[in-house]
């Protein structure tokens, strides 16, 4: 089926949900009717039709918003939805749970598709399930468009396009700084949480792709020298102050090495990368990184117990359809760092970039994130040779969801690193 038979340009898939409905604003408020054509899908018709009455009564350029039926379990109705649109935007998770169908439907149409998941063993069985197909069928299958993991992906690869370009040559090691940041969880984000410590007490495969630093690499190359995650305090070699874990390491830096891999490895074989967060210099510093990494270690047992995690799903985390109220949304913020050290003949070089916003990092500026990246999609505003794929958004989109970052309100930058004016970096694609 021709692009130009699909009824929509793009449904929102899971719109009622807590980020589905923050996608659907953003995009009703950014762009209009004339530059879209957009469908809210999901199972409840009564509050679909509520949400489009609030989405057309808020935004001038709207009229009307389609809406689509189906269920997440439901391959039938998710076929039926996939064959009338060109993209498919989905945010209902775990995707573990509820993602395959979907996935699958894409493909079958030939229909492009992003989503927000941080599930490292969901999509490493998607990659080793699907990715041939994905490719036959010429379907773009972005996963991770959201926190997780666009600021990091997107400011590697921004990093590494401006070392090419300047220098000659990619940086061979590059460091993810979560420097800033505050936001709300879901209980939806929660449930995803969940889902992969489960799954990693049950199936090996998961277990083993928590384990592996290059799990998410394409089969047959699923090793090499980057040791993985921080797992302990560590002085910086690049800022030379204290840092602990991140979080977010097991997905970001999983993702940004398969983006290296799908690319066919322009920052060489022996790139590493590593995601920490920043704590400060000398012995406070040094105190502050042991704290961070041991309350990240106890949270990491806490929900490796089955009963343990069970009693926090039903008791202490939010439920689904729970999420952060539009004030916590709105006094959110982020900052992410990425520095980049490479060497010429002349010598050693450091290139940085940031991506920072002040809103909600997992809601107000993931329905941004996600929002421009199925733009990318419908607008084929996209800098990469891979044509279909279970693929990553650097290696899917290259780097033009900058621009639509940017309009959105978000700072991103590339430059050389000059700790002393680190705000005199270029912005993006200004090169």
């Amino acid at each position: 089926m021709s692009d130009t038979d699909r009824t929509y340009d793009l449904v929102v898939w899971g719109a009622t949900g807590v980020a589905g409905r923050l996608v659907a604003e953003y995009l009703t408020e950014q762009y209009t009717s004339e530059d879209l054509s957009l469908a809210l899908g999901g199972r409840d018709e009564t509050r679909l039709r509520g949400l489009e009455a609030a989405l057309v009564a808020r935004c001038s350029g709207w009229a009307e918003l389609p809406i689509v039926i189906g269920d997440a379990t439901d391959p039938e109705s998710l076929r039926a939805i996939a064959e009338d649109t060109r993209v498919v935007c989905t945010t209902v998770g775990p995707y573990t749970r509820y993602g395959t169908p979907l996935v699958e439907a894409c493909i079958s149409a030939g229909t492009d598709y992003c989503d927000l998941t941080g599930e490292v063993n969901w999509i490493r069985e998607m990659i080793d399930r699907y990715h041939d197909d994905a490719v036959d069928a010429g379907a773009r299958i972005v996963h991770s468009c959201g926190f997780d993991s666009i600021p990091a992906d997107l400011a590697t690869l921004l990093v590494q396009s401006f070392a090419i370009e300047e220098f000659g040559t990619p940086c061979e090691l590059v460091r993810i700084y979560l420097e800033d940041g505050r936001g709300g969880v879901s209980g939806g984000t929660m449930s995803s949480v969940v889902e992969v410590f489960r799954a990693a007490s049950t199936d090996p495969v998961a277990r083993q792709t928590l384990r592996n630093p290059y799990s998410l690499a394409p089969a047959g190359e699923r090793d090499g020298v980057d040791p993985g995650a921080q797992s302990l305090p560590r002085k910086d070699p690049l800022r030379g102050e204290w840092t602990a874990p991140s979080p977010m390491a097991v997905v970001n830096e999983r993702v940004i090495r398969r983006s290296n891999a799908l690319l066919d490895y322009p920052w060489g074989r022996e790139f590493e990368c590593r995601e920490v967060v920043p704590v400060g210099s000398g012995p406070i510093g040094m105190v502050g990184a042991s704290a961070v990494s041991a309350g990240l270690w106890l949270a990491t047992g806490v929900l490796a117990v089955g009963p343990m995690r069970e009693a926090l799903r039903r008791f202490a985390f939010p439920d689904p359809g729970e999420g952060p109220t539009s004030a916590e949304i709105e006094n959110g913020y982020f900052t992410i760092r990425v520095l980049g050290r490479g060497t010429v003949t002349d010598g050693p070089f450091v290139v940085a970039s940031r991506i920072s916003a002040d809103c909600d990092p997992g809601y107000g500026a993931t329905a941004k994130m996600l929002g421009e990246a199925a733009m990318c999609l419908v607008n084929e505003e996209i800098d990469s040779p891979l044509e279909g794929g279970i693929l990553t958004p650097a290696a899917a989109l290259g780097d033009p969801p900058a621009d639509g970052l940017r309009r959105a309100g978000l700072v991103v930058e590339v430059g050389e690193w000059d700790p002393d004016r680190t705000s005199r970096l270029q912005t993006a694609r200004e090169r």
